[in-house]
């Protein structure tokens, strides 16, 4: 009975530790990314007034129309670029916080 009092404390502390592990690693992860939306958010609203800036200074509706077409062209890549990145970003985390479970799991599904 002593062996699997053990056996189940053990078990507990390692499932403590794995959620303590996961949980750093979700709050780093999330930090990063919340770092990365606001550099795209502070990017965007810089380009956005220096594209407000050139369109003001412009004499010609020709021109107008050519300077918010690249604003519009520059911000579409650059968006995609970045939703690409956070995308990533999620990815490896999901990756790094589900690690400290896979040696667990492991040892719960038999090798074939």
């Amino acid at each position: 009975m002593a062996q699997n009092f053990d056996d189940v404390q053990k078990l507990g502390k390692d499932n403590l530790d794995n959620a303590v592990k996961a949980m750093t690693v979700l709050t780093k992860g999330y930090q990063a990314i919340a770092a990365e939306m606001v550099d795209y958010s502070k990017k965007s609203f810089e380009d956005g007034s220096a594209t407000i800036e050139k369109i003001a200074a412009v004499k010609s509706l020709d021109k107008v129309i050519e300077v918010q077409s690249d604003y519009a062209k520059a911000a579409y890549e650059a968006s995609v670029a970045r939703a690409t990145k956070i995308g990533e970003l999620y990815t490896d985390l999901f990756k790094e916080v589900f690690k400290p479970y896979e040696a667990a799991f492991g040892k719960l599904v038999p090798a074939k």
